[in-house]
């Protein structure tokens, strides 16, 4: 891709990613062809800042991040006894990161 589109993408996007992974990411969108570069334009991806909202407030973060089946569990066992709900705090954000890091990586593999 055009640098320009790298850095708009990033503009974007970049607080969805970890600073262990930006330059990772940087370096995958340069090395996409820009008439493939469709699905990475329009990749839809979770900000950590929301997840980690929801999460306090709700706990329903795992829904918004594909994990439907520990979701459902988390709120049927009453989100473990409040026990799994701090957990979840502690952790939405590294959840979140991980997850935009994962789609991605799957949208890059479909352009190239």
């Amino acid at each position: 891709m055009k640098p320009e589109l790298v850095q708009a993408f990033m503009l974007k996007n970049g607080e969805c990613f970890d600073m262990m992974t930006v330059q990772d990411v940087q370096n995958k969108l340069a090395e996409i062809d820009d008439a493939k570069a469709a699905p990475m334009i329009s990749l839809n991806l979770q900000k950590p800042t929301l997840m980690l909202i929801i999460a306090i407030l709700l706990g329903w973060e795992r829904f918004f991040l594909d994990d439907i089946g520990l979701g459902v569990v988390k709120v049927i066992t009453c989100y473990g006894c409040g026990i799994w709900w701090l957990i979840d705090i502690f952790s939405a954000q590294k959840r979140t990161y991980a997850y935009n890091y994962k789609k991605f990586c799957e949208a890059y593999m479909l352009c190239k």
